[in-house]
């Protein structure tokens, strides 16, 4: 197969979580762009039908769905709809995610359950659902969006949001998991670990020049992450050109982790 066919994704169909803005608008824009149709979901429909305008006026096909995956009958929905209605699912993007701000040992329990509510049991429950799917069929590919968070520690000064970190980690551990359990049923779920990327995540520096230089400063690459630095490694893992790969997690992060010492 040459090697722009094992990336081309003509004629497949993908569902992206989270994907009305941020690092989940690159990727559903990537996968649009490398042939797929694009089902984004998230909780704001109006995000989501942005991002379905934008990819449509580039000549590429998507489709909008509202949907919060710490719902679990949103889930059941969202889960009918692609991969019936809108069916057959090849891709599987779970990229919602939520965060929560305030000091680790004021943290309330109603936002530790809530961080974990999204980032892994509303991806857990989407997963279940899509890989009866994709099983059935004897292929399909699931990419977790999860984060460099999860492999290592942060001051407090820095990222007040202690339960983040080990929700991603989690999501590292099922991917793996995964990988082994659905491997002999042609399915394959690796997970991709951005760093920073320049998203809402980064408000807390983005106005302030001289933050965001010295934020800057402690990334190899010297820069944060856009749109371009996202689309091909999402396309990498949802196309046939990784399809000898699974239970990876590529880390998308300008060398952040491997500056701080940490290993995946």
């Amino acid at each position: 197969m040459h090697v722009r066919e094992l990336f081309d994704l003509e004629g497949r169909t993908a569902l992206v979580t989270g994907g009305g803005r941020g690092i989940g608008r690159h990727i559903s824009v990537g996968l649009a762009e490398a042939g797929a149709r694009v089902l984004v979901a998230s909780r704001k429909r109006a995000n989501c039908e942005a991002v379905v305008q934008e990819i449509e006026a580039a000549g590429g096909a998507a489709a909008a769905f509202e949907a919060d995956v710490s719902r679990e009958a949103d889930v059941a929905a969202l889960a009918d709809w692609a991969c019936g209605e809108c069916g057959p699912l090849d891709v599987l993007v779970n990229n919602a995610a939520a965060i929560w701000g305030a000091p680790t040992l004021e943290f309330p329990i109603e936002a530790w359950d809530k961080v974990f509510a999204v980032n892994v049991r509303g991806l857990w429950l989407l997963t279940q659902r899509v890989a009866r799917h994709m099983t059935e069929r004897g292929t399909g590919s699931i990419v977790n969006v999860t984060s460099i968070s999860g492999f290592r520690g942060a001051r407090e000064e820095d990222e007040p949001d202690i339960a983040y970190p080990p929700s991603k980690a989690a999501v590292t551990a099922l991917t793996r998991e995964l990988a082994v359990k659905l491997a002999p049923h042609g399915v394959r779920v690796n997970a991709l670990a951005p760093g920073p990327f320049y998203t809402d995540m980064m408000n807390h520096v983005r106005d302030d020049a001289e933050a965001l230089a010295g934020f800057e400063r402690q990334i190899p690459m010297g820069r944060s992450g856009g749109e371009d630095d996202v689309k091909g490694a999402a396309v990498f893992l949802a196309s046939e050109a990784s399809r000898f790969v699974t239970g990876a997690t590529l880390v998308v992060d300008g060398g952040t982790l491997c500056h701080s010492g940490s290993v995946v």
